[in-house]
């Protein structure tokens, strides 16, 4: 694919790289007996289960009560405080978001119904992104920021962990496969995930750090993906789909 590796890896890498060798696992009585932990293979479409393990690919999160832990929960506050009106409307309309939140940045043409091949297709690569992610979210156990700090509460809350961000993760999935799609909206369609990623910082939802991590495994999930013939296969119906769509 075309464009997959974007500058990410020059932020974000040295920050997990020091998290790695600074901290350990949340939970460590919980999890360190647990690290070749997999997804169930028959919730998968275009991963094997194996691939790409995020616990082996990435840090654990701040420990509690650490500096880190401190400084990442002070982020949260200032950004959470600093959230206009139109951030917090569009984080809540993105609760539940899929490849048709990125039309703004491809054009009106990409629309719900037109190209259910394209949709089926994106649908099972979300549905592989949010499993790897939710294995790894039940490995950390970290507690979201409105746990720890009450005084963040708002809105409808929820139950599951916050270490990676699934929104930050199956953003960027999606934004990654779509770029290969439509290379000329490439910047757009990336930029657009970074927004669904960072609008759970301004909810509370989650850390900087959640919403880091879930970028790293976006790339390491899509080149897992692009090893698998049916993910090939229908990736190639989907760009045959889009091109019929715009003639």
């Amino acid at each position: 694919m075309k464009k997959l590796l974007f500058p990410f890896h020059r932020l974000f890498t040295p920050i997990l790289f020091s998290l790695s060798v600074a901290v350990a696992p949340l939970h460590a009585a919980d999890t360190m007996d647990q690290t070749n932990a997999a997804v169930q293979s028959s919730q998968l479409h275009y991963l094997t289960g194996k691939k790409p393990n995020a616990i082996e690919l990435l840090a654990p999160p701040p420990l509690p009560d650490s500096p880190e832990q401190a400084a990442d929960m002070a982020e949260v506050q200032a950004v959470y405080h600093a959230a206009t009106s139109n951030d917090i409307a569009d984080a809540y309309s993105e609760k539940k978001f899929n490849i048709f939140n990125f039309t703004p940045a491809i054009g009106d043409f990409f629309v719900a119904g037109k190209f259910p091949k394209t949709e089926a297709f994106f649908d099972n690569v979300q549905k592989d992104a949010e499993t790897v992610t939710d294995n790894a979210k039940d490995f950390y156990k970290r507690p979201r920021p409105y746990v720890t700090d009450p005084s963040l509460i708002n809105g409808k809350l929820e139950k599951s962990f916050s270490y990676p961000s699934g929104h930050s993760t199956e953003s960027m999935v999606l934004a990654l496969v779509l770029s290969d799609l439509f290379p000329d909206k490439h910047d757009a369609i990336i930029a657009k995930a970074r927004s669904i990623g960072w609008h759970r910082v301004q909810t509370a939802r989650h850390y900087p750090t959640d919403i880091y991590a879930g970028r790293v495994l976006a790339q390491a999930i899509v080149k897992q993906m692009e090893k698998n013939d049916d993910f090939q296969k229908d990736l190639a119906e989907a760009k045959a789909e889009i091109a019929a769509g715009q003639k």
